[in-house]
């Protein structure tokens, strides 16, 4: 019903920058809140960077200054910018909308995950 595209991934130095993009589309009624999460190789997955409908922003201690992350509620999209890449970066990165559908059932969808690689 909901659908999640990222895109943006890929390999970068140290220091460098990439940035992410996510369009969501199917039965949308309305997105509440979208965000970023990250799964490193052997570890789970945690939050990067969330924001809300209303455009409040949140982000996970280790990317705060470095990551920004918006939205377009027109296109239905998500970006994280991120900045001064760091080895420990480097992670699946995933897509993350709460969705209300058009039929009013909640759902929480998921992009396909898109890889980000930052070399030392």
């Amino acid at each position: 019903q909901v659908r999640l595209v990222e895109s943006g991934g890929g390999l970068v130095q140290a220091g460098g920058s990439l940035r992410l993009s996510c369009a969501a589309s199917g039965s949308i009624f309305r997105i509440n809140a979208m965000g970023w999460y990250r799964q490193a190789p052997g570890k789970q997955r945690d939050l990067v960077a969330v924001i809300s409908s209303g455009g409040s922003t949140s982000y996970a201690d280790s990317v705060k200054g470095r990551f920004t992350i918006s939205r377009d509620n027109a296109k239905n999209t998500v970006d994280l910018q991120m900045n001064s890449l760091k080895s420990d970066d480097t992670a699946v990165y995933y897509c993350y909308a709460g969705v209300l559908t058009n039929t009013m059932l909640v759902l929480d969808a998921w992009g396909q995950g898109t890889l980000v690689t930052v070399s030392s």
